[in-house]
């Protein structure tokens, strides 16, 4: 008795979750991030719908971030239009412009930008060790000078971080492939750039005593 009770009380478990499941409505945002939970409404310009990572509350986003909903029943419903002075973009090309920064987003990882900005850090935190009072003073020209340029460089896309390869035959892919991967470039140089000055500032203050 006690068995079939079990079986019976998994049996309705399993049939509630997938009905949780295929009630969720489906999110494509405009940088690309894709979000999976059901949606309460639509109004005030924004889409209200329950936070994936806490159900207990409520998340919103608004109408020019989204691209897209699909919603459960199948049907989808695209916020993105285009236009003649700011979404020159055709839908699909937006499409994939998105795809772009999605796949960036995750599997795009600048280390040589941190290293660098790490290294020029370094340097220009502990050039005060050579120059005195005036490397402090200046120390923190090298890693910012770094900063600027580091988006300059072409990127090299990496073919396991494309979720489809055939989206490399388009222009609008790559184009946002890259303006994601650029933001990360200055995001991890600046990282590295923070860390490196202090920790040149703080050899310089360690010891200047020693060396002067």
């Amino acid at each position: 008795m006690n068995r079939l009770f079990f079986i019976l009380i998994c049996f309705f478990l399993s049939i509630f979750s997938f009905a949780q499941k295929k009630s969720a409505d489906t999110l494509y945002l405009m940088n690309g991030r894709i979000l999976v939970s059901p949606i309460i409404d639509t109004l005030l310009g924004a889409a209200t719908f329950i936070d994936p990572e806490d159900t207990t509350k409520r998340a919103h986003v608004e109408n020019d971030q989204l691209f897209a909903i699909k919603y459960h029943t199948g049907g989808v419903f695209y916020y993105y239009q285009q236009d003649t002075i700011t979404n020159f973009y055709s839908r699909d090309e937006m499409w994939l412009y998105t795809q772009g920064e999605r796949d960036a987003k995750k599997g795009f990882k600048p280390w040589g930008s941190f290293t660098g900005g790490l290294v020029c850090g370094l340097a220009g935190g502990g050039s005060g060790l050579v120059l005195g009072t005036l490397g402090v003073f200046f120390g923190p020209i090298l890693p910012v000078t770094f900063l600027a340029t580091v988006g300059i460089p072409k990127v090299k896309i990496k073919h396991n971080t494309v979720s489809n390869p055939n989206n490399l035959d388009y222009d609008v892919y790559i184009l946002g492939y890259e303006r994601e991967a650029r933001t990360k470039r200055r995001k991890y140089a600046m990282i590295g750039g923070g860390i490196g000055t202090a920790l040149g500032y703080i050899a310089y203050f360690s010891l200047k005593n020693l060396i002067h």
